[in-house]
């Protein structure tokens, strides 16, 4: 068996050859020809590489800056948005692709986590949410577990904690904690963007990446579909291959190739924003 970058290489090189950059139909429909065989393969039974075509047009008008990223990382990413049944870089703010230099990232948004737990039919609420200094909030963990949060009429300053609660059809519930300077801490471990200053989701709209944090983390231990836990693998990742099960091809960190002004996508950034119920997308 081949070198698998190696193998991306060739396919990318395939892929890119005459691709007229300037016309996004023109160069996704292109590049979609020319890797039919190995889309086929991967692409799940509801979607055809028509549908697959207007996915990426529409992610690329909302964030054009996409153009300018390694054409196959851009595919990869949408069709890990189609294998999860999330539609990248629109209003619903589930899913995006973001271009970290010349690298298309795809990211799962916390709505698009909360749309795959409803879809299992086992939850009858999760949410995320921020909680402020004159907010009435008080948790204990333990064996019984309690919180109770009443949120101030209007919030004061920048918010002191997040955190995300799930509850089951059978009664079963679990709730996640964390400070502000706990997930700056988290962000400051795990992404070298943030610790550079650069325009990524943390500086652009830091509560809906809080959110997310605290949800993957309460998540870790509770019912998950197979398209949740794909969905967790494939979180954060940038990929250069097409294959059956995008969530066991190897993956590169899209910050490795962020240049140091890494371009904004403040478009698609926006769209993470917005209150939360507790039945939330």
């Amino acid at each position: 068996m081949g070198n698998p970058q190696d193998m991306a290489g060739k396919l990318a090189n395939r892929a890119q050859q005459g691709v007229q950059a300037n016309d996004p139909a023109k160069s996704i429909a292109g590049l979609l020809k020319r890797m039919e065989p190995e889309i086929a393969k991967a692409l799940p039974k509801h979607l055809t590489p028509d549908r697959l075509g207007r996915i990426a047009i529409t992610a690329i008008r909302q964030n054009p800056k996409l153009l300018n990223c390694n054409q196959m990382s851009l595919l990869a990413g949408v069709m890990q948005s189609a294998q999860l049944g999330l539609e990248p870089n629109t209003p619903l703010g589930e899913a995006y692709l973001i271009p970290y230099g010349t690298e298309a990232q795809f990211q799962v948004g916390y709505k698009g986590l909360i749309s795959l737990a409803h879809r299992t039919g086992e939850y009858r609420a999760i949410y995320a949410h921020e909680v402020y200094k004159n907010d009435e909030f008080s948790y204990s963990y333990g064996l019984d577990k309690t919180m109770n949060h009443k949120p101030a009429d209007q919030p004061e300053g920048e918010p002191t904690h997040f955190y995300a609660v799930y509850k089951l059809k059978n009664g079963g519930f679990d709730f996640v904690v964390w400070s502000t300077k706990r997930i700056e801490a988290h962000a400051k471990k795990y992404s070298q963007a943030y610790q550079k200053g650069w325009t990524t989701p943390w500086k652009t709209d830091f509560p809906a990446m809080a959110k997310k944090t605290v949800l993957k983390e309460v998540l870790k231990y509770a019912p998950k579909s197979a398209e949740m836990a794909k969905a967790l693998v494939m979180d954060e990742t940038v990929k250069h291959e097409i294959a059956e099960d995008m969530s066991t091809v190897a993956w590169i960190d899209a910050e490795a190739y962020a240049v140091e002004e890494v371009p904004e996508h403040q478009d698609a950034d926006n769209q993470q924003s917005g209150s939360d119920t507790n039945n939330e997308n």
